[in-house]
């Protein structure tokens, strides 16, 4: 997504970002959700990049978001901020203190627990090492099914009515997990097993914020060949 034009410096949006990264991704969709026009630049060696060191000395990471001259830094971090600085659209994290408290909670869970699980199948050195780390992978994915009908209330995303701060959080995850469901043979979201993420992440897919960012599963394959040199994915 471009720039519109005559935007005031001050107002000046950019994102620095990698096409393949789910954490760029829950930025991308904040700021569809929230209409926020901003200039995308792929960083294609993140390590080297003049501008990620520049704008995240620290961690040298990315999804680094640049509103006028100010670095905001760190996925759930961004998003946060692109909640609060833009009224435009659905909110994103509810207004209720302790509904706040609890998503904030499962998108760290999500990101300790199971993204961690998902590179954990992905560079397992034995079969013992992989079957523990999708056993840890389906606990994920059970846990996060309770907390979608505790969450979700009958309706269609865990926020609700419309996609929130989990389902960005989660739903940022789907494209490494489709990826490690096609070589692992394993099934990790499932109708029997998990139906309400398995209703839930086709439309999440298919919302207006996510589709156009949502990375091809099919190159997402072969990055994923490029990048784990395990027998995983050969």
């Amino acid at each position: 997504m471009g720039l519109l034009s005559g935007v005031n410096n001050d107002e000046y949006v950019r994102l620095l970002g990698a096409w393949p990264s789910p954490f760029v991704l829950r930025t991308r969709i904040a700021l569809n959700l929230k209409r926020v026009p901003y200039e995308y630049l792929e960083e294609e060696d993140t390590l080297n990049s003049e501008s990620v060191l520049n704008y995240n000395p620290v961690h040298k990471q990315i999804p680094i978001l640049i509103h006028g001259n100010k670095p905001i830094r760190e996925s759930l971090n961004i998003v946060m901020y692109v909640d609060e600085t833009w009224l435009s659209g659905p909110p994103i994290l509810p207004s209720d203190p302790f509904d706040r408290a609890v998503a904030r909670f499962w998108d760290v869970y999500i990101d300790e627990h199971c993204f961690t699980s998902i590179n954990g199948v992905a560079v397992a050195k034995d079969e013992e090492e992989r079957k523990m780390a999708i056993a840890k992978l389906e606990q994920c994915m059970a846990l996060l099914e309770e907390t979608f009908q505790e969450c979700s209330k009958g309706r269609g995303f865990f926020g609700g009515d419309n996609i929130g701060f989990i389902d960005i959080g989660f739903g940022s995850m789907l494209g490494p997990l489709k990826v490690l469901e096609k070589f692992s043979g394993v099934k990790f979201i499932h109708p029997e097993n998990t139906p309400g993420l398995f209703n839930w992440a086709d439309r999440f897919y298919a919302h207006e914020a996510v589709k156009p960012v949502m990375p091809d599963i099919e190159k997402l394959v072969e990055f994923a060949r490029l990048k784990f040199n395990t027998s995983i994915f050969k």
